[in-house]
């Protein structure tokens, strides 16, 4: 039987963190729909179909990977996708007690649901896209934390809003 699983996130942007859990998960499961999701509750740098892009552009040697988006609630959504499997990746403790929250209560929804985590590499154990989108914003380089087309979108992506609210 074949194990597929689903990948959600904002992906606002993609890190590097982010394609380590997609790399890894590639290798423990026989398909990976990684899935940007549509929160309406977070204000989102890049839209749906530029988040997808930038996920596409790295995973594109990962041929049991794809890269799709949802609306509404995960559990539909896996439904839709017929499997019963959720990705998560840990960096830290505190990642650890949310995702548990998270894991539970999607079990509540769908008694089904399982979720998988796979801890992140030390090396991306700080990295998230909020502290990235920070550095870029103010200035700085990230290139050790995002590849660098990623880097090169958040770079144009602040010089555009610099230049909205300079004028």
């Amino acid at each position: 039987m074949m194990k597929k699983a689903v990948y959600p996130g904002t992906f606002d942007p993609v890190t590097n963190g982010h394609l380590d859990v997609i790399k890894r998960g590639s290798v423990v499961f026989d398909a990976l729909v990684v899935s940007v999701g549509c929160n309406p509750l977070k204000d989102a740098l890049f839209s749906v179909k530029e988040r997808m892009e930038m996920i596409r552009e790295h995973v594109r040697d990962l041929k049991n990977v794809e890269v799709d988006s949802f609306n509404g609630m995960l559990v539909d959504y896996l439904k839709k996708q017929q499997t019963n499997i959720i990705l998560r990746g840990i960096r830290t403790i505190s990642d650890f007690e949310y995702e548990f929250q998270r894991a539970l209560t999607n079990r509540v929804l769908n008694r089904e649901v399982e979720t998988v985590f796979i801890m992140t590499s030390e090396q991306y154990s700080f990295l998230n896209s909020t502290l990235i989108r920070e550095a870029v914003s103010l200035g700085g380089s990230v290139s050790p934390f995002v590849p660098p087309y990623v880097e090169s979108r958040l770079i144009e992506k602040f010089k555009h809003m610099h230049r909205k609210h300079t004028e």
